[in-house]
């Protein structure tokens, strides 16, 4: 019987990975908890065989547990970082089948989505612009923010919840190298993009 434990800060997320899950595993051991802490803590506790990972989540990031987590347990297998697999949200339901099969085989899995962002990165493309760096919904965030909205007024607009807009900010002054808000709407104005 393998043993799976989900990190997600999402409920409706952590739910459908494992109904995914139980759905091709049947007897797979499956549990859930919702931020890093309460990861590390569980697998401190008990072995696991695969842990799926959200990499930002609120708080301390998944990304840092993760590290955390391969120090105690270097031959753990984990989906999304540090890693034996790496998963974009947009198709992981078509996706988590294969990366966790591929993974129990002793191999890594990776999406072509993610090898391309990957590749991308490596090679560091000079003239892309800052802004372009930014996911489609990064940049509607990012946008509002510019335009002087609150992180829970765009919330409200954009059907989120607040941590997942605040998420979305972090991730959008660090991939655009800037401070604030005021920095935003600065770039935002001087590249016309308000």
């Amino acid at each position: 019987m393998i043993r799976i434990l989900i990190a997600d800060d999402h409920a409706i997320v952590r739910k459908g990975l494992t109904q995914l899950i139980r759905d091709e595993f049947a007897s797979a051991e499956i549990a859930e908890v919702g931020d890093a802490e309460e990861l590390i803590s569980k697998v401190s506790d008990k072995d696991w065989d695969i842990v799926v990972c959200d990499l930002s989540m609120p708080g301390r990031s998944g990304l840092d547990a993760l590290r955390q987590i391969k120090q105690m347990h270097p031959s753990l297998r984990v989906l999304k970082a540090g890693a034996s697999a790496y998963l974009g949200k947009d198709n992981i339901h078509e996706d988590i089948i294969k990366a966790i099969r591929t993974v129990l085989l002793g191999k890594k899995f990776i999406t072509p989505s993610v090898a391309e962002k990957l590749a991308q990165a490596l090679e560091g493309d000079t003239n892309q612009l800052p802004h372009e760096k930014l996911s489609d919904r990064e940049f509607d965030v990012f946008k509002l923010l510019a335009g002087g909205k609150a992180v829970s007024d765009i919330a409200d607009q954009l059907s989120l919840s607040v941590t997942t807009v605040s998420t979305y900010r972090a991730r959008i002054l660090e991939k655009m190298n800037l401070k604030s808000n005021a920095d935003l709407t600065r770039y935002a104005l001087n590249n016309n993009l308000i």
